[in-house]
């Protein structure tokens, strides 16, 4: 089975092999939120037994966009 790298491990490798450079790292940070919203989304979307229509896209939304 294979084994899907989470957004915090990603951020964590990406963030470790870096300089220390905070526009490279907001950059990372920008790159890890998409992934984590993607991850979320899907997770939603594979829960459903009916067509979506963007509920995973509207919960994320709602629940982390600040």
């Amino acid at each position: 089975m294979e084994s899907k790298q989470t957004a915090v491990e990603w951020l964590f490798r990406q963030l470790w092999e870096e300089q220390k450079d905070k526009m490279v790292w907001y950059a990372i940070m920008a790159k890890a939120k998409e992934m984590e919203k993607e991850q979320i989304v899907d997770a939603f979307n594979s829960g459903q037994q009916i067509p979506p229509f963007n509920w995973a896209e509207k919960y994320y939304n709602e629940s982390f966009k600040k």
